[in-house]
């Protein structure tokens, strides 16, 4: 597939101020300069290592630093109510004057999730490819920040210029177009960062990865290497992305007289590609049912990344005026996520869409590991509502966009780096890449296992941890961001485990005129535990009047004896530990 060169993912308008500020900042790939003296580079982990998602990595040499990637993560089972999960931007705060820029690898929300957030604080250039570029301003426009950020469009081949660091974008392979490696050129030596990557030798748009740049890198001479870690644990290969294609023309064979619903990630638009391409090969429509995916359709087709056939596209309020043999919905929430489309369908609980007997279901994911539960769920209720549903390893339907051992020790042994960080992964992720950097002969003393909110220092001659940076977990719950914290999310999970119990009661002048009321949420049914709230109430009522029999008018300490005493009585009587949450009003 071709792509447009010409296309600006900013408005046209804009387009001759940001061709002028890229040809600035910008030039094609040379030779390093030569510098007199060589100090430490340093780099700091926000995000990213012992954990799936919010990436985020702080270079440093001298007074200039730069940011690779700002992702999220998405919260977990024990993060009741928040709906993101960002890097603690601290650090990055605190030295707001030494940035010079963020680059980007790629569009995936766990590299660009967290951008939005991070510019609202501390305003500098992106650079980012145009398909990347793209999605990030969509995530700017929504936030109203679009037309205060300054966003450059690179492409593989270029170098960015960022203070004393020169950045070279290189072309990789990933379930994303556009995707990019970065060779970070210092005085201290040449830094190679892969991105997320793996070596696909047939994709979906021609674009090999750029093994003979890495391999030329190696042979000038790689300091450091800092190396994806996703699939670090799997042999082999990983499978090209028209291995999928090739499954998915099977699958329509079998399906003849039958609705397709297939669900896959929104950013995977090579999928979606080969998806709308047999579509219409086979004489079926396509509808696409989820925000996330319809953006990213809209995007990638404008941007010259997907070739949408004329008239296959259809509302999703019209798929059930075409007959199920000549439609295909394309979905979000293959990794089973609550509010997403199939979700909703599974659940009986989509507006458009509902599951009818014989409904070809293809979920083409394999389940992120958490998410197993979830995905299983959704799988159940579509099998009792009578579909067939494809999923995980029954038919080659899903292939990692991250390479596996035997691509990462290639990676290993072009680069050739003296030292070596595994990035991108849990513990085993990165003990296991490891391992393969020792097994191509790199020593142990060479390679660093870090963490976040870990400062590598590295030299000619040694690579080290020499400080800690603050950087943790910050939750967004709606608009706000970061005022949930461990209390709250403690507090969240107590009332979810044992619920709550409020005791309001109204004094005058040293007398109770009102109450004491005890209200009762998720710990029991009042009404057929009448004794036990009365009880409550009663030994309430004692605890205040000896209080104020006793001249102990502080509310904070006739709060806590109520507290006591309430928990005391519920845990003899129930075995249980609601929140207690007594209310004193005085008129």
């Amino acid at each position: 597939m071709q792509k447009n060169k010409n296309t600006s993912p900013r408005q046209t308008v804009k387009k001759t101020v940001r061709t002028q500020r890229v040809k600035k900042d910008v030039k094609k790939t040379g030779k390093v300069n030569s510098f007199e003296e060589k100090k430490p580079v340093k780099i700091a982990f926000l995000g990213g290592l012992n954990e799936v998602g919010k990436n985020m990595t702080l270079y440093e040499y001298e007074d200039d630093m730069f940011i690779v990637d700002c992702g999220l993560a998405f919260p977990d089972t024990e993060m009741l109510g928040v709906d993101l999960v960002i890097p603690d931007f601290t650090f990055v705060e605190r030295n707001a004057d030494k940035i010079r820029g963020i680059v980007i690898t790629h569009g995936h929300e766990d590299h660009i999730g967290g951008l939005v957030y991070l510019l609202k604080t501390v305003n500098v250039p992106v650079y980012a490819t145009r398909l990347t570029a793209g999605l990030i301003e969509g995530k700017l426009d929504e936030h109203g920040i679009l037309d205060d950020v300054k966003i450059n469009c690179i492409e593989a081949g270029d170098t960015v210029k960022l203070g004393k660091f020169e950045v070279e974008a290189i072309h990789v392979n990933h379930s994303i177009p556009d995707s990019i490696g970065l060779a970070i050129k210092t005085p201290a030596g040449v830094i190679i960062q892969t991105g997320d990557f793996k070596i696909d030798s047939t994709p979906i748009d021609g674009e090999i990865i750029d093994l003979a740049r890495f391999s030329q890198l190696g042979k000038e001479g790689v300091l450091c290497l800092l190396s994806d870690s996703t699939n670090a644990v799997r042999p082999g290969f990983t499978e090209s992305e028209s291995k999928v294609g090739e499954s998915f023309s099977t699958l329509f064979d079998k399906a003849k007289g039958r609705r397709i619903i297939i669900a896959t990630f929104a950013s995977n638009i090579h999928r979606v590609q080969q998806i709308m391409d047999i579509a219409k090969n086979t004489g079926r429509k396509v509808a696409l049912s989820g925000r996330s995916l319809e953006y990213v359709v809209e995007k990638a087709a404008s941007l010259g990344y997907l070739k949408v056939p004329d008239n296959l596209l259809v509302s999703i309020d019209s798929v059930n005026s075409f007959p199920a043999d000549k439609m295909v919905i394309i979905t979000t929430g293959s990794q089973g996520e609550p509010m997403s489309a199939l979700h909703r369908m599974a659940f009986s609980e989509h507006r458009r869409v509902s599951i009818i007997p014989n409904d070809y279901v293809i979920i083409s994911a394999t389940p992120i590991p958490g998410n197993e539960k979830t995905v299983g769920r959704v799988v159940d209720e579509l099998l009792k509502l009578g579909a067939q549903v494809i999923y995980e390893k029954m038919y080659d339907v899903h292939v990692s966009g991250h390479a596996c051992q035997e691509e990462l020790k290639l990676m290993l042994g072009i680069t050739k780096p003296k030292y070596f960080i595994p990035v991108h992964g849990e513990q085993k992720h990165l003990r296991s890449h490891s391992a393969l950097a020792q097994a191509m002969g790199i020593p142990k003393s060479n390679i660093i296992i870090a963490d976040n909110g870990k400062q590598v220092e590295i030299t000619e001659n040694k690579i080290s941890v020499v400080n800690e940076v603050p950087a943790g977990k910050v939750f967004v719950d709606g608009y706000g961001v970061g005022d949930v914290g461990s209390v709250v999310i403690r507090d969240r999970k107590r009332l979810s485990v044992d619920g709550i119990i409020v005791v309001a009661v109204t004094v005058s002048q040293g007398l109770i005129i009102n109450g004491p009321e005890v209200i009762s949420r998720g710990f029991v049914y009042v009404r057929e535990n009448e004794e036990l709230i009365e009880t409550l109430c009663v030994s309430c009522e004692k605890v205040i009047n000896d209080c104020l029999y006793d001249g102990i008018t502080d509310h904070n300490s006739i709060k806590n004896r109520i507290r006591d005493e309430v928990s005391r009585l519920v845990y003899e009587r129930t075995k249980r530990n609601p929140m207690i949450l007594p209310v004193i009003m005085e008129v």
